[in-house]
């Protein structure tokens, strides 16, 4: 290689993968660099204003309660995306173009240009939310030179061990998702866990917000589970 093609490398900066705080994805899990995992629930949403004093009062209720059998801390995260609903003014087009009576036709057509006109001006936003749900050992320690020389000697033991640690947290995290997702049902939402190429899509669309518009999952299905 030439000097100054080692300089222009030496020159650049570091790869996007350096400013990730994530280890790796794996068995619907985010492995973080600490030793700690994450799990990600995709929660449906309720028109609270809609609902009356009563009902408002009673979601709260609920709520809080669910909030205070938490032992661990969860994050809530909200993504907030311009509403994309060109598949349904084509869908719009085409019963135009099929419509025989002219009436129709023109109200129709008439009918699509209003809605691309209020999403044109109004900038209407599609939200979806989810759930993080932490785990995290404490235990992570600095190896000494003895350890080092036992995983040199035998690195099996050590991959052993790792997998059944990461086992273990894999139980205690299934356990969260389970509580939460009670909890989150006694206020009447619905959840979906993420899987691996799910939660992958996530991060990738979190990170580069200009790719796609829609949602990881579809939540007009996950409003319907369990109906």
């Amino acid at each position: 290689m030439a000097k100054s093609e080692i300089q222009k490398s030496k020159s650049r900066g570091p790869s996007t993968q350096g400013f990730l705080a994530i280890s790796e994805v794996r068995e619907n899990l985010i492995v973080m660099p600490g030793g700690g995992v994450r799990a990600v629930i995709a929660v449906s949403s309720t028109n609270f204003v809609l609902k009356s004093q009563e009902e408002q009062n009673a979601i709260i209720d609920r709520y809080q309660a669910f909030l205070n059998t938490l032992d661990f801390p969860i994050q809530i995260l909200i993504q907030s995306r311009k509403l994309d609903i060109h598949g349904y003014l084509e869908k719009i087009k085409e019963r135009q173009l099929a419509q025989t009576n002219e009436l129709l036709r023109i109200m129709t057509e008439e009918y699509a240009e209003y809605i691309r006109k209020l999403l044109d001006f109004g900038n209407i936003m599609n939200k979806t939310f989810y759930v993080v749900v932490p785990y995290s050992t404490g235990d992570v320690t600095q190896e000494g030179f003895i350890d080092k020389l036992k995983n040199i000697i035998n690195p099996t033991q050590k991959l052993a061990a790792s997998q059944e640690k990461f086992m273990e947290m894999q139980s205690v995290v299934d356990d969260r998702i389970g509580r939460v997702e009670n909890g989150l049902g006694s206020v009447g939402l619905r959840t979906m866990r993420l899987n691996t190429e799910e939660i992958v899509e996530l991060l990738f669309k979190s990170y580069n917000l200009g790719v796609a518009n829609e949602a990881v999952v579809d939540m007009s299905e996950l409003n319907l589970q369990k109906q």
